[in-house]
């Protein structure tokens, strides 16, 4: 019975290693570790405490509501170095479609991709930025500008 027991834990913590644990507790505790491990221990923590809801559902935990800076979460977890090299440069497939994704209108495309570029290095401070300091950097960029402020309220 333990080992069916001892199996089932296994399991589960298995597949939630694969789910992104984006938000809380457990994202909070191992946040900024790279690795299987830190990524296992976080989905794990985030699993036994059942928080990763409530903090959704609130905004609380380090989770975001809005849910087209979620969309952009989670294609920048998947395309960060090609974002990386589209803002670096002002343009690009990836910095569209990051556009796309907040909802910005065509006509504030240009300033979109103007301010992510001229601030690349607060978004990407160094190689071992993640996704998620990256998109926090470009929701705190967006929410200090006038005119684009209204894609991430």
């Amino acid at each position: 019975m333990k080992k069916l027991i001892a199996g089932a834990i296994l399991l589960g913590a298995s597949s939630m290693a694969f789910a992104q644990p984006g938000c809380g507790v457990g994202a909070m505790v191992w946040k900024g570790q790279s690795g299987i491990a830190p990524h296992v221990l976080a989905a794990t923590t985030n699993g036994i405490f059942g928080n990763q809801t409530f903090g959704m559902t609130t905004g609380t935990l380090g989770c975001q509501t809005n849910e087209s800076v979620q969309s952009m979460a989670m294609y920048m977890d998947s395309n960060i170095d090609k974002v990386a090299r589209d803002m670096s440069r002002g343009s690009g497939e990836n910095l569209e479609t990051l556009a796309v994704l907040l909802g910005v209108d065509e006509a504030d495309r240009g300033e979109f991709s103007r301010l992510l570029q001229d601030n690349f290095a607060s978004v990407f401070p160094n190689a071992d930025t993640t996704s998620d300091q990256a998109v926090d950097a470009i929701v705190t960029l967006l929410e200090k500008n006038e005119r684009l402020s209204k894609y991430v309220a």
